[in-house]
């Protein structure tokens, strides 16, 4: 009899430690994606942003050129 009662006291342990660490969790991920919701990735950047690509209009770089740069650089 008494072992039925330990085995229910830890059973009931581990539920309630499963429980509250589910919980945990789940207020943790809420709490990461509330952060994110309110980030606005697609704004105009601000300060010294500089632009990293351009456009090269060189009259000289062929298609079969611009393929065989591509094959080369492994991309």
């Amino acid at each position: 009899m008494i072992s039925v009662v330990k085995a229910a006291l830890q059973t009931l342990k581990v539920f309630i430690i499963f429980s509250g660490c589910t919980i945990l969790f789940y207020y943790g991920i809420m709490w990461v994606s509330e952060e994110y919701q309110n980030y606005h990735r697609y704004d105009e950047p601000e300060g010294s942003a500089v632009k990293v690509s351009n456009t090269v209009n060189e009259n000289s770089s062929s298609l079969l050129d611009r393929l065989m740069l591509f094959y080369l650089n492994g991309e």
